[in-house]
């Protein structure tokens, strides 16, 4: 978990506390969530399953949270982009997480495993 943690780390006020809060709350939605490190990203697995991964947008700069299966999540906080198959939520660090949106959005993902 050593890159993991050195991840978060490296990362400059206030995307740090921002990442560092996204991870409590995406690990806090289940028991089943484990945290690891891919793709050179902090990822969420959910019973073996990718889940979700955190990273930073750079066209628009800002954090986003990742969702694996987001195709199938109809949900207007979700941007596709040009992805296939995942969509992320961008996340204005300098404002308060919106929980309920992104513990809806979790409660959706999970329930597509």
């Amino acid at each position: 978990m050593k890159e993991l943690d050195h991840y978060f780390m490296q990362q400059e006020e206030p995307v740090r506390g921002c990442l560092l809060a996204l991870r409590e709350v995406i690990l806090s939605a289940n028991d089943s969530i484990t945290p690891a490190w891919k793709w050179r990203l902090p990822f969420f697995y959910y019973k073996k399953k990718m889940l979700c991964y955190l990273s930073f947008h750079k066209k628009h700069k800002k954090p986003y949270l990742a969702i694996v299966e987001g195709r199938q999540i109809d949900h207007p906080a979700l941007l596709a982009e040009n992805r296939t198959r995942m969509k992320i939520m961008l996340i204005d660090p300098n404002e308060d997480l919106p929980m309920e949106t992104i513990q809806a959005i979790l409660q959706q993902a999970l329930a597509l495993y």
